[in-house]
């Protein structure tokens, strides 16, 4: 199975379990791998055989745009969610970094993977 990449999207969304955090946006970076078939769209050199990967990124920016939580946690369930419903991806996986959150680190965050990653033919 093929798998297309989004690397180092950044997006700005309210997130944090500080009152403080709750008035401000802040940045969150994210990776994604998003399992697809890539021949359909190679043979035909046609976007609509495969993952639109400009469509995916804005509407991960439209879900840190509508949403605010607590966890990061949260952010990559939901988001996770959302992208397996309304794109045909069958497995995903997503790396969500929240840079400056703790003064010693570059960035933390979390990886998750879902859906089902179909078998190679």
């Amino acid at each position: 199975m093929d798998r297309v990449l989004i690397e180092s999207l950044e997006v700005e969304t309210v997130i944090g379990v500080y009152d403080w955090e709750r008035t401000i946006r802040q940045r969150l970076t994210l990776d994604l791998e998003l399992a697809t078939d890539i021949r359909p769209a190679a043979a035909d050199d046609d976007l609509a055989l495969t993952l639109d990967y400009a469509a995916i990124s804005q509407r991960i920016a439209h879900f840190a745009d509508e949403h605010a939580f607590s966890l990061v946690e949260t952010f990559a369930e939901r988001l996770a969610q959302a992208l397996l419903a309304e794109f045909p991806i069958p497995w995903l996986r997503l790396t969500l970094r929240k840079p400056g959150a703790v003064p010693a680190a570059a960035a933390v965050g979390v990886r998750i993977e879902r859906g089902t990653l179909p078998e190679a033919p």
